[in-house]
């Protein structure tokens, strides 16, 4: 374990060097975020009790989506992971005396992590000042930010686990292209990225929150702003612990028998 943390300080220390993409991400975040609360805005003002969400919750779900975007958003690969199967310098690290999978698990949560803590701050801080209806809402109390945290961290897990998936498929095709965007299409409208999921048709919606996707960032963002109180936000947490396990253990599983079958593309 000591040598995996090791492997996530260098890299997370690496990736937060690069400030000036961070302060372009930041920009580019807020004035989306903007784009649409005003956009939603002007679907409320026509007849807000038509919506399943109040506007002040919507607006907290949408800035804290652009605050941790780097957190969850499908389309953040590590680039050296896809390179290294593609061109077979995979081989070397196979020759390493640490686990393939814990380590690219690893290498993931840092350049995801060095990303999200780069931008969260300043967009939460300067939202948190806003004039309402456009600012971001403090929590109702403690204990849903404590949960907040809780399903924050879990969802993220799940989503550094769902990507490992992605790069073990990657050993049976000549591109990842193509099945990378069938996953960030997939990913991003199930996961309430483009549309928060209380918006679906309902029976749609009791499915889909059912499917791992909808407990990667929805959940959190739903706690936070209050859509997801009582004895559901436990529910809802324990459902995310189970796709953590459920997705981690098939990403292993996948990985061992890449390694058995596989030829390594380039060598």
């Amino acid at each position: 374990m000591k040598k995996y943390m090791s492997l996530l300080r260098m890299r997370f220390i690496s990736g937060i060097q690069y400030r000036s993409a961070a302060l372009a991400g930041i920009v580019t975040q807020y004035v989306w975020g903007f784009m649409l609360i005003l956009g939603f805005k002007a679907f409320y003002d026509a007849d807000a009790s038509a919506f399943p969400m109040s506007f002040d919750a919507l607006v907290s779900y949408i800035w804290l989506n652009q605050a941790f975007l780097a957190m969850f958003m499908p389309w953040i690969t590590d680039t050296d992971i896809l390179e290294s199967i593609r061109d077979g310098s995979v081989a070397y690290e196979l020759c390493r005396p640490v686990q393939l999978y814990p380590m690219w698990f690893y290498k993931s949560m840092a350049n995801r992590l060095s990303r999200a803590v780069l931008r969260c701050f300043p967009i939460i801080i300067a939202a948190l000042f806003l004039p309402r209806p456009f600012k971001l809402l403090a929590p109702s109390d403690f204990g849903a930010l404590s949960a907040f945290l809780l399903s924050l961290f879990i969802g993220f897990l799940l989503v550094v686990a769902f990507g490992m998936i992605t790069y073990i498929i990657t050993f049976y095709t000549l591109s990842s292209n193509g099945i990378r965007i069938v996953i960030i299409g997939t990913v991003e409208f199930f996961a309430g990225s483009i549309i928060p999921l209380p918006f679906f048709p309902e029976n749609i919606r009791k499915i889909v929150e059912l499917l791992p996707f909808a407990s990667m960032q929805n959940v959190a963002l739903r706690i936070y702003s209050g859509d997801i109180i009582g004895i559901e936000i436990i529910f809802r947490i324990v459902l995310q612990l189970f796709w953590f396990i459920a997705i981690y253990l098939i990403g292993n599983y996948l990985m061992r028998k890449a390694m058995r079958h596989v030829v390594i593309q380039g060598g």
